[in-house]
């Protein structure tokens, strides 16, 4: 499976990749190219186009972010998976930031990366392990 979004890779394009290798697809393959070039590299590498401000395949839908939009497209239930999906909302819905205390811990180290990668590839390699956590945390809140 091949997946394409925009560059520049924050919470929601992190999150999502994570979610689907952990649990739909651990070879998938993420390409991070211009947002002018989303949809041209998906037609050609037959890829799923996500969080593309409402025009991908997964996507924001209505106050829903993408990781939220992954989560119903691939019938996922895991109820810790379904407290990230709160977390993740929280963080990337600006207004419904106060919704979640981990937001903006969750912001601040999206933002650290950022700053530490250039490269979204190193920048998505290097912050999987940072929602890793984030599952073992919200199993561990949900007594699982």
């Amino acid at each position: 499976m091949k997946f394409v979004t925009r560059g520049n890779i924050g919470v929601d394009r992190v999150a999502v990749p994570w979610l689907i290798r952990k649990f739909v697809e651990p070879k998938a393959e993420f390409i991070f190219v211009p947002e002018n070039q989303v949809f041209d590299v998906a037609k050609r590498e037959g890829a799923i186009t996500f969080d593309m401000h409402g025009k991908g395949d997964i996507d924001h839908k209505g106050n829903k972010c993408s990781f939220e939009g992954a989560v119903a497209k691939y019938g996922l239930t895991d109820p810790a998976v379904l407290e990230m999906a709160r977390i993740v909302h929280a963080t990337d819905i600006v207004p419904d930031r106060n919704t979640a205390p981990e937001a903006a811990g969750l912001m601040a180290i999206a933002q650290g990366f950022q700053l530490l990668y250039a490269d979204d590839n190193d920048r998505l390699i290097n912050q999987l392990p940072v929602y890793d956590a984030l599952y073992a945390y919200c199993r561990a809140k949900l007594g699982k």
